[in-house]
Formats: structure tokens, C-alpha cells, sequence
């Protein structure tokens, strides 16, 4: 039996906008009742145009922001921030890598800092065990030991989606969210990435949840689709059911847009074995 790993009930988010002189305040629906699993070890890509809810998603599963209404249940444990403020335990479950590698790394620190601060943050662990957990992570994303004492500017954009990645890591989270994790990327380093996902996931055992708008890489990565519009999920289903036998007209309209491809094309485009 799959092991359910995280489940979103019936999922709010309002926005109140600010009203003024001239205009009264108005409420904006961002999300408007999602509901999904994610299964232990699998990805899960959600896709959709921009400004469909899939940030504001995110968000909430990475417990930045709360829901307005409705339930999150990850491994087993009901999360809502607005009603507890969440435990260190309870962030570590839960990262995310964003989309940009050059913004989401402070220029001021280190590597060796950028990745021992959650556990600076979240643990009791000694400077001693910090730094040899940093290094043990270093080479797990494929870098050196002497990039630890280096500044973010002095990588390649792909060197920096790893060392995010890494710190993403660093905590041993069951569930990463991958925020377009590799759009901002040349396609050789697109193909790098990718399979550095796929080892770690198999390594740590790891659930994804992928969001993207390229649908060639979700269709080569991902085990389940989940396609939103307008703040709902307008359809879900397996890889193959989605681009074989789609049955919104929204997800027709998506995969419409989308040059067509095999799986073997989208391998050699990225040059994946």
C-alpha cells in the first residue's frame, strides 16, 4: 500500500486587497479548495500559467504562509500556522529550492554558512558536526571540498541551484519543493540538474512536488500531473493519462501550446540517458 506522505484537504487562500478613497477592499481567491496526496517517493508536478495559484501553493506546503481555510496533514501531523506556530521539527519535514539560483543565496555568506544555517536555526548540533554534515552535503550535489569557503558570485548558475539544493537537504526533509527549479538554466545544465534530483530522490527516499511550465520536463520527471487554473485543480492523474488522454479543455489547451515530443526526444534534448 502507498504510503500517503502529505494531504491537502479542501485548501483556501485569501488575499484582502487594500481599498482606498475611491475603492472599497476586496477579497481575492488564490486557492479555492485544493485537494491532492503526495505519495511517499514520488514527484509530483503541478503545472499551470502563471499567476494560477502554484507559488501561492507552495507557500503554504513549505509553511511560509497559512491557508484561510481547510486542512494540511504532513506525515500524519494536521499543520495550520494561523493556529500554531510551527516547531523547528516541523519545518525540517518540508523544503524548497526556488527558481532563480542567483537570487536565492545570500552574497554576503559563505557556502560553508549558507549551508549550516538551518542547522544554526533548527538544531543543537555542534560547529564540529555542522561543518562535517555541510561537507558530507557538498558531495552529495557534486561539489569540492575547497567551495565550501567560497562566496555565492564566484559559481556558474548550475554550481548555485546545487548548493541550494544542498541546503535544501542539509535538514533531511522527506518532501522538497522544487519551485521551476531549473528554468532559469541553459539546457545542458537543465539535464545535470535533473539527474542529480533523480539520484538524491532515490537516495534519501524523497517526495517532489515540481512545479513548472515546461512540459517537456514535467513529462520526462514527474510520476503524477496535477494541472491548476484560476486557483483550482482542474485535473489530476497519472504522467501517461494526462499527455495521452487529457480531459480538461484547459489541460488540451496547455498540452495544445506544447511542441510534441517522445519521452526518448525530451532525453536527447536534455541529453539524459
Amino acid at each position: 500500500m502507498s504510503n500517503v506522505i502529505l494531504k491537502a484537504s479542501n485548501i483556501y487562500r485569501d488575499y484582502v486587497t487594500k481599498g482606498s478613497m475611491f475603492k472599497k477592499t476586496d477579497v481575492v481567491q488564490a486557492l479555492k479548495g485544493i485537494s491532492f496526496d503526495v505519495i511517499e517517493g514520488e514527484t509530483l508536478a503541478v503545472v499551470g500559467e502563471s499567476g494560477c495559484g502554484k507559488s501561492t501553493l507552495a507557500r503554504i506546503l513549505t509553511l511560509i504562509d497559512a491557508q484561510t481555510a481547510g486542512e494540511l496533514e504532513i506525515e500524519g501531523t494536521d499543520i495550520n500556522i494561523n493556529v500554531q506556530k510551527p516547531t523547528s521539527e516541523m519545518r525540517q519535514r518540508v523544503q524548497i529550492v526556488f527558481q532563480n539560483p542567483y537570487g536565492s543565496l545570500n552574497p554576503r555568506q559563505k557556502v560553508g554558512e549558507i549551508l549550516e544555517e538551518p542547522l544554526v536555526i533548527n538544531t543543537n548540533m555542534r560547529s564540529d558536526e555542522r561543518r562535517k554534515l555541510a561537507m558530507e552535503m557538498l558531495a552529495k550535489v557534486g561539489l569540492e571540498p575547497v567551495h565550501y569557503g567560497r562566496y555565492p558570485h564566484m559559481f556558474s548558475g548550475g554550481q548555485r541551484q546545487r548548493i541550494a539544493i544542498a541546503r535544501a537537504l542539509i535538514l533531511r526533509p522527506k518532501i522538497l519543493v522544487l519551485d521551476e527549479p531549473v528554468s532559469a538554466l541553459d539546457l545542458s545544465v537543465q539535464a545535470q540538474i535533473l539527474n542529480l534530483l533523480a539520484d538524491l530522490q532515490d537516495e534519501f527516499n524523497l517526495s517532489y512536488i515540481f512545479i513548472s511550465h515546461d512540459l517537456s520536463v514535467v513529462k520526462y520527471i514527474a510520476d503524477r500531473v496535477m494541472v491548476m487554473y484560476f486557483g483550482e485543480i482542474v485535473e489530476q492523474n497519472t504522467r501517461e493519462e494526462i499527455f495521452t488522454n487529457p480531459q480538461h479543455d484547459y489541460t488540451k489547451t496547455l498540452l495544445a501550446a506544447t511542441p510534441r515530443a517522445t519521452v526518448e526526444s525530451i532525453k536527447k534534448r536534455l541529453g539524459v540517458a
